[in-house]
Order: structure tokens, then C-alpha cells, then sequence
């Protein structure tokens, strides 16, 4: 017995050793945060399911909210609405305005997308065979790759989004699919690099991380989940860090990002569909300042926020500009 005991405790010991050492400061974070780069997600799309004129929220996310870097996703419904036939007139736009005022773009390219219901794409292509339908998606992300890969303002390419997490009204994707995608982007332009996104919460990185050049993390403080309710996670920063390491051990050096940090509601409907009271008890002023907070603690180099058409929808639907104002203070830094 005492020999049995010894050896549970050198486990329990070597185990508490190997949890400290994973969580030890990360290579690759912020000098301090003063050096975190800060963005935001823009969805057309949503833009245009709250209610808003979508060209209207996007210069004024490069005009009045200041806004230096962009996460764009192009979805596919929008740049080839029928079979074969493109039309890229209004990614071309927001290009274009992004590159009028040196603004750094995350292109988003692929089926799994950012936003409800996550998987996106055309009603005639709903029809068709996995097979064939994967052969269409290749298809038209190097029509993509290949219409922006020369634009001056690209930072990356984000291929798919998080392609593991089985959420929304899509499941994970084909792991040798997700490949393939990776593959046809870096043959059309091996000149940009590419992140792949995975939970920060719900996932350990790898297999993400294995693929990208820059691995990008979602940061998520209170979500909503049935029977539960709002549930905030009870995570130290340390827990990124811990996550971060693990990945170094794989893969030395793989720089990390947050690419999707919570500052919008999380409820049991889609965010039009919730009450303004219903909205604040996921997302109060004060916990999108403790989100930033939480965020600066981590260190990752650069964060994307993301709610900022909430932002804009509170502050013209609803005469409530505090998040907007909010958010104005830290691009202006």
C-alpha cells in the first residue's frame, strides 16, 4: 500500500509539474498592451439581418470607429448566387474602400463561415452531392484567392472557420477536405499566409494549429446554453496560455491571435430577436470592458472583436452609443 501511495503521489506530483510548466508565460505575446493590435469582424450579411444599410455600418466602421484591420468573410452565396455566374461587385467595394484608407483585411474564404448558421451557400448548390459540391467550393474560393491575392491591404487568408467545432446548422469539417482547401489556397498564392480558427474554449488547438501558418483562437466569456442558461467560464488567462504552450510543443513558434473576442450578447435567440434587457445580461457595458481586459491579460498580439454591427445597430435603431464610443477609445489608441 505505501508503495501504491508513493506512486500515486510522484503521478499527482509529475502531473501538477507538467499543468505549471504549460502554463508558464507563451512565447509570442504583447511586450505589453500597448503593442496589442485591436480589429473587428464585419459581417455583410448580418449587417443586412439587423436591419441596417450594410455599406453605411462599413464606412462607418472605417470612418468613425477607426478601425485599422478588418476580418472580412466572402461568403459564397454572395459572390456566385448562380451557378458559375460571379459577381464580386460588392467585396470589390469594401476592398477598395479598406485600401483607400490602409486597412488591413482578413479574408475569409470557404463554406464554414462567421455568423449563423455557420455553414453558407447558394440555394442551387443546396441540391447537390458532398462530392460535387466540395469540387463547387474549391472552385469558387480560387476564383477568390485568385481576385485578391494581388490587393496591397491583404494581411491573410483565413481558410474556413473553425472547422472543428460542430456548431450551428453545419457539423465539423471533412478533415481531408479542410486540406485540400488549405492546399488550393497556398498553390494560388504561396505569398500570404494562412490561419486556421478554432475554439478558445472548447478545443485544444492542434489539429488547427497543425494546418495554418497563424492559428486564431475564439475568446468567449458568457455564453448561453440550455438547461444552464447564460454561463460565464470560470477561466484564468493562464488557461490560453496553457493552450498556447501545448501548441509550441507541437509546433515551436506557431504565432497565435485571438480572431473572434466576444462583445456582443449570447442568449438563447439570435441577437434581433432578444430584447435590449434580455441582450445586456450576457453583454453589459462593464463586461465588454472586462472582456477587453481579460483579452490585454492573455497578451495574444492581436485581437478581433466581434459585435461591432451590434455596436453600430444599438447606437442608430436604439440612441445608444456607449459600445460604439467604447470602442472608439481603444482604435483610437
Amino acid at each position: 500500500m505505501k508503495l501504491k501511495r508513493k506512486i500515486f503521489l510522484v503521478v499527482i506530483m509529475a502531473l501538477a509539474a507538467g499543468f505549471f510548466y504549460l502554463a508558464r508565460k507563451p512565447t509570442g505575446l504583447a511586450g505589453n498592451t500597448d503593442d496589442i493590435k485591436w480589429g473587428v469582424a464585419f459581417s455583410k450579411m448580418f449587417s443586412i439581418e439587423m436591419g441596417l444599410d450594410w455599406r453605411e455600418t462599413y464606412l462607418a466602421v472605417l470612418d468613425d470607429l477607426g478601425a485599422k484591420r478588418i476580418r472580412l468573410p466572402i461568403y459564397w452565396q454572395d459572390v456566385e448566387p448562380e451557378d458559375g455566374k460571379f459577381d464580386f461587385s460588392d467585396y470589390d467595394w469594401m476592398v477598395e474602400e479598406a485600401r483607400k484608407r490602409n486597412v488591413e483585411l482578413i479574408l475569409v474564404i470557404g463554406r464554414k463561415l462567421p455568423r449563423w448558421p455557420e455553414c453558407h451557400a447558394p440555394f442551387w448548390a443546396d441540391k447537390l452531392p458532398e462530392p460535387e459540391k466540395q469540387e463547387k467550393i474549391l472552385e469558387a474560393m480560387s476564383k477568390e484567392v485568385e481576385r485578391y491575392k494581388n490587393i496591397p491591404n491583404l494581411n491573410l487568408w483565413q481558410v474556413d472557420n473553425e472547422p472543428f467545432l460542430p456548431f450551428g446548422e453545419c457539423t465539423t469539417t471533412d478533415k481531408s477536405f479542410l486540406d485540400r482547401e488549405v492546399a488550393k489556397v497556398r498553390e494560388i498564392d504561396p505569398n500570404h499566409q494562412i490561419m486556421v480558427t478554432d475554439s478558445g474554449e472548447l478545443s485544444i488547438w492542434v489539429r488547427a494549429a497543425k494546418r495554418a501558418d497563424i492559428f486564431g483562437t475564439t475568446m468567449y466569456r458568457i455564453i448561453y446554453k440550455d438547461p444552464i442558461g447564460n454561463f460565464k467560464y470560470p477561466l484564468p488567462p493562464k488557461f490560453f496560455w496553457l493552450k498556447a504552450n501545448l501548441v509550441h510543443l507541437f509546433y515551436p513558434g506557431k504565432p497565435i491571435i485571438v480572431s473572434e473576442l466576444q462583445a456582443e450578447p449570447w442568449g438563447p435567440k439570435l441577437i434581433y430577436d432578444l430584447t435590449l434587457d434580455e441582450q445586456e445580461k450576457s453583454m453589459s457595458l462593464a463586461q465588454f470592458q472586462e472582456n477587453i481586459e481579460y483579452a490585454k491579460k492573455v497578451g495574444f498580439p492581436e485581437n478581433y472583436l466581434w459585435g461591432v454591427e451590434w455596436w453600430y445597430w444599438l447606437k442608430v435603431k436604439h440612441d445608444k452609443p456607449e459600445f460604439w464610443e467604447a470602442a472608439k477609445e481603444i482604435f483610437a489608441k
